[in-house]
């Protein structure tokens, strides 16, 4: 009894004590608890953030450089989305079908699709669709740093937008409105940072319902880029997007697009997190409408579509088996004693020397290639015949060695015409010599006769 108390006890001290098993059980619940998977906005507290680094400086710069200078509203959308690398092709590949599709209109109309709700506010801007599909592999990396590193991420943004403003390249202008506060200094904090790096450059649409989606070359707008070895990808827009075209050094518009509801996350840079407008979200997303208590983004597993993460946190805290899942097999037909059966089976055909079937598309794979050098070395190893004729002789001289002369019997056959031929003219043969020995018996030969010589000389 004493010991059963003891493992009751030490088991509640690490339910309690560990922040990641009670945010595990926290993101499940929260991901499984809406019948209609929502944005991963999480009913309990947001989870903690992840500590490892997975990516460097200068590969946070060289990521985040095509997209540092978007407003503060549609770059959170944009880290949100990338976190769904799945969805945001198949979303591309949507907008690019409908062209004309654009604002608040355009969300509605993917309401139905299976995509995260952050996926589908960026249907509103073609534009950055047509970015985001260029290099889905891009977008995948600065999703997975965004999970594993958000404050890094939200450092390296602002980083890269002091380098443009230094140059020259970020101001306030007809299309938006460039700010910068100076971050609240913390009494707990004792390294000293320069001026540069606790200041906060804010970037807004000039008007807040009509958004411009910024284009420029990321290898001039931030001036000298300090890391050669990581230069930053320029992803240049489809023609027709923008007006005109981008200068040497600075920033295009096009269009403006006019905007209500779609954009509902903005950039919380002082807890690196994206904070929520439950009232925007829930206007344009009716049928995944949440609480208005759920004011954090946290990511939403469901709407991954297997897609690996990248760091071990949210492998361990995102990528668990929700529960529930035995019953999801036996919808999908999963029957653990077929499955047995089928086991059993296989193993009883190896022990009869059949192989299995392979199980996989890359055993598969294998095992037809290794049938294809065997069958390339075998051929290489006998002789390629040059006479066919020449070697169908030698075979059948071989044969005869073997097994003697062979026995004519029956050598005809198979060809019945070819012995009737023989047959015919044997009888021909046979008939003629007949012929031949009944003339000769019975015609009678007649001779001259002679007178016998009598003695003497004869008279003339």
């Amino acid at each position: 009894m004493f010991i059963r108390n003891r493992f009751t006890a030490a088991l509640l001290f690490l339910l309690a004590g560990n922040p990641v098993l009670g945010a595990t059980d926290a993101g499940i619940s929260a991901a499984e608890g809406d019948a209609s998977p929502t944005a991963g906005v999480a009913a309990a507290p947001a989870q903690p953030k992840a500590s490892e680094a997975v990516f460097r400086t200068e590969e946070l710069d060289q990521m985040m450089a095509p997209v540092a200078l978007y407003p503060d509203s549609l770059l959170a959308q944009v880290l949100m989305a990338a976190t769904y690398p799945g969805d945001v092709a198949d979303a591309a590949a949507w907008s690019k079908a409908h062209p004309d599709a654009e604002g608040d209109a355009a969300v509605k109309q993917v309401a139905d699709q299976p995509w995260d709700p952050s996926v589908q506010s960026l249907v509103a801007f073609p534009a950055v669709l047509a970015t985001l599909g260029q290099d889905p592999a891009w977008v995948q990396r600065m999703g997975d740093a965004f999970l594993a590193q958000p404050d890094a991420v939200m450092d390296a943004v602002q980083r890269l937008r002091r380098q443009a403003q230094a140059a020259g390249n970020l101001e306030s202008n007809e299309q938006q409105k460039v700010s910068v506060e100076t971050a609240p200094a913390s009494s707990t904090t004792t390294v000293v940072q320069p001026a540069s790096s606790s200041q906060t450059i804010i970037i807004e649409p000039a008007d807040p319902q009509v958004v411009y989606v910024p284009s420029y070359n990321p290898t001039t707008v931030y001036g000298t880029w300090a890391y050669p070895s990581y230069p930053p990808v320029y992803y240049p827009p489809p023609p027709g997007y923008y007006i005109g075209t981008a200068l040497a050094a600075g920033l295009a518009f096009g269009a403006g697009v006019a905007i209500i509801d779609s954009l509902w996350g903005d950039c919380d840079w002082g807890r690196g997190d994206i904070d929520i407008d439950v009232n925007r979200y829930n206007n344009i997303n009716v049928n995944r409408r949440i609480d208005a208590s759920q004011r954090k983004f946290v990511h939403n597993p469901i709407h991954r579509d297997g897609v690996p993460y990248r760091d071990n946190f949210n492998r361990q805290q995102n990528g668990l088996r929700l529960s529930g899942g035995e019953q999801r097999e036996s919808l999908r037909g999963y029957d653990a004693q077929r499955t047995a059966e089928r086991q059993k089976a296989r193993q009883s055909l190896e022990k009869r020397g059949v192989q299995a079937p392979a199980t996989s598309n890359r055993q598969a794979r294998e095992r037809a290639q290794a049938a294809d050098r065997e069958m390339r070395s075998t051929s290489q190893q006998r002789p390629r015949a040059q006479n066919n004729q020449q070697l169908r002789q030698q075979a059948r001289q071989q044969q005869t060695a073997r097994q003697g002369p062979r026995n004519n019997a029956f050598a005809g056959a198979r060809q019945p015409s070819v012995t009737r031929q023989s047959i015919n003219r044997g009888e021909a043969s046979r008939q003629s010599s007949s012929r031949s020995q009944k003339a000769s018996a019975g015609r009678q030969v007649q001779r001259p006769a002679h007178a016998p010589a009598r003695g003497g000389a004869r008279r003339r």
